[in-house]
């Protein structure tokens, strides 16, 4: 029996672990005070990890439904420390990205949406594997501090407009326990498990909105649209169902984001685009994200919120806020707007090893073709090389001739650029037909309904 058995309910009722997980296992829903035992008791350790890993794997054939999940996932942002930003005046938003190779939209957002008067408080992770981490990236920047105290948070949003700092390891440690377990037992792609997690975090962030963006293709955990979308829905579920306005977007991760993998690079082409350059699908799927942040902040209908991102980009203010979030944060930000910032000791240039058309790009292959030249980690205790990575010079829909460069690989270590280039060449197709165009947004959903674009 479980050491956290003979608990009372409100209702006088007793309940035992292993009730609630045959509970699951047979397809029944939870009550909040079922849930609030299972995840208090857990975090506290009353409830061992092999009834854990049971009732992890009743949810993940069984499912939860949308009340369930939004209990669940509130109570597992109260199991720790919960950020009040209501002393920053405004409506807060928070942006969050379900991961992808390329992805270094959430410093020109935040920028953009910040310039336009809407507060940002955004705490970020690290990556793992092919995905790149938004910490690492700003990390890059000599001097910055992503390790903010909750005051000093606070003060940049406050005089600032917008901060970039790492999770609070309090921070929803319910999820931290669970998401190790569920590494381990097979239970990490449950719509339900996979909502809670990211959406956990985000409420005990603080902000008033949040807008979601669940990436779709090779590059991202979601391989089919149907699946994007059934999170997406999920999470917006949560979201409005716990007081937050929620709006989620489906974008394409079936090919890497912009021209950059990495950290420094990718730095550098935040500010390409924040100083009015930059690739042309960096550039629309920022503005597609910064309108409906604006959106969310209440600076208008969706079509307005367009040209305000749009008219702020073009001014540079959004690349004057950029500036001014690195150096509140202590960082060095003259290094932005110096070529050798984003240059490492070695670099080799990869050629096209036939004529054609490039088809299809496997981002994820992209993203390990960076992590080999040292972009990423492959264990949480590796150290990244900030310089390495791999500037892109055609993508899915490019004619390339034989022997034409067609990327850049750089890093600091000359041994790991033979790896990088063969890993690269086979993440590319290249074919004699031009492949249909996929569009940046697949869809959005908001708490009315989906709406598809594709």
């Amino acid at each position: 029996m479980s050491t956290a058995a003979a608990v009372f309910t409100k209702t006088g009722d007793i309940m035992h672990m292993n009730e609630l997980i045959i509970k699951k296992r047979n397809g029944e829903a939870h009550t909040k005070d079922e849930l609030k035992y299972i995840i208090d008791n857990y975090v506290s350790g009353k409830i061992p990890d092999y009834q854990m890993s049971a009732w992890l794997m009743a949810v993940y054939f069984q499912g939860m439904t949308d009340v369930e999940t939004a209990d669940l996932t509130m109570i597992m942002a109260e199991s720790g420390e919960q950020i009040d930003l209501s002393s920053i005046a405004g409506i807060k938003v928070d942006k969050h990205s379900t991961g992808g190779v390329g992805d270094k939209t959430t410093f020109i957002i935040a920028s953009i949406v910040a310039a336009c008067g809407v507060p940002v408080a955004k705490m970020s992770g690290r990556g793992l594997g092919h995905t790149g981490g938004t910490i690492d990236k700003l990390e890059s920047i000599p001097h910055v501090n992503v390790a903010l105290s909750k005051d000093e948070f606070l003060d940049i949003v406050k005089k600032v407009g917008v901060a970039v700092t790492g999770q609070s390891g309090n921070l929803a440690p319910a999820d931290k326990l669970m998401y190790a377990l569920r590494d381990v037992t097979g239970t990490v792609d449950s719509i339900p498990l996979i909502a809670s997690s990211v959406m956990s975090k985000k409420l005990a962030a603080g902000s008033d909105a949040i807008l979601l963006d669940v990436k779709v293709g090779s590059g991202a955990f979601m391989k089919t649209l149907d699946d994007a979308v059934r999170l997406a829905e999920t999470m917006v579920a949560i979201g409005n169902h716990n007081g937050r306005q929620t709006v989620a977007l489906i974008t394409d991760m079936d090919r890497p984001l912009g021209q950059a993998i990495g950290n420094a690079t990718e730095i550098a082409e935040v500010v390409q685009v924040l100083r009015g350059e930059g690739p042309a699908d960096l550039i629309q799927e920022s503005i597609t994200l910064a309108a409906n942040m604006l959106y969310l902040g209440g600076k208008g209908v969706y079509e307005d919120c367009v040209t305000m991102a749009k008219v702020t980009l073009a001014s540079g203010r959004g690349f004057n806020k950029f500036v001014e979030m690195v150096t509140a944060q202590g960082g060095d930000a003259s290094v932005l707007t110096d070529p050798s910032f984003a240059e490492a000791a070695y670099k080799k240039a990869v050629t096209a090893p036939k004529s054609g058309y490039i088809t299809h790009m496997n981002a994820e292959a992209c993203g390990r073709a960076a992590l080999a030249l040292g972009a990423g980690r492959y264990t949480k205790t590796d150290t990244i090389d900030y310089k390495a990575g791999i500037w892109m010079l055609k993508k899915t829909g490019d004619v390339v001739t034989e022997d034409e460069v067609i990327a850049y690989l750089q890093s600091s270590s000359k041994n790991t650029l033979a790896e990088g280039e063969t890993r690269y060449l086979n993440a590319l197709t290249i074919e004699d037909a031009l492949p249909a165009k996929r569009p940046l947004v697949f869809a959005r959903v908001t708490v009315e309904g989906t709406e598809r674009y594709i």
